[in-house]
């Protein structure tokens, strides 16, 4: 029994972070969001798939086929979740951006406050602010994400 629970919610989470990892951008979420994203989908895919072809004399072309359609279902839950929970597009610089808003978000930023108050350590205010002027010439940061990072670091004690 507990081995049937560990290996369903290991099933999940492994769905999940192949969907989380198939999206890009960055999706911070708590691990039992990646396992129920994974379990959800697992859940859709293998339903569509089963509707599809059936359950009797599976071969194991259709368990591959039931696993990626798993995968895919996850990916596109993730897609809708960052699309209407999180209101962040899925392509372009606005998607490389952290989300602002999403399940467990507000638990995992207290953990790892974006501001701080003093420079990453071995590294000065100019060589921050050195750093953000690259990244902007670049074209990593937009004009606003520029901005706003510079305020921040003029900010530090």
């Amino acid at each position: 029994m507990l081995g049937t629970i560990l290996s369903v919610l290991l099933s999940g989470f492994l769905v999940g972070a192949l969907a989380r990892w198939a999206v890009p951008g960055p999706d911070p979420m708590p691990v039992w969001l990646t396992i129920a994203f994974g379990l959800v989908g697992s859940a859709l895919g293998g339903a569509v798939v089963a509707a599809f072809i059936g359950t009797k004399d599976l071969s194991r072309s259709d368990y591959f086929t039931i696993v990626v359609s798993e995968i895919l279902a996850t990916v596109l839950l993730l897609v809708a979740y960052r699309r209407f929970v999180q209101k962040r597009p899925i392509t372009g610089p606005d998607a490389r951006k952290q989300p602002t808003r999403g399940w467990g978000l507000r638990r995992m930023q207290a953990r790892a406050p974006l501001g701080t108050s003093r420079p990453p350590q071995g590294m000065s205010k100019q060589d921050v602010l050195r750093r953000l002027d690259e990244l902007h010439d670049q074209g990593v940061l937009t004009e606003d994400e520029y901005l706003e990072k510079r305020r921040e670091v003029l900010r530090w004690e």
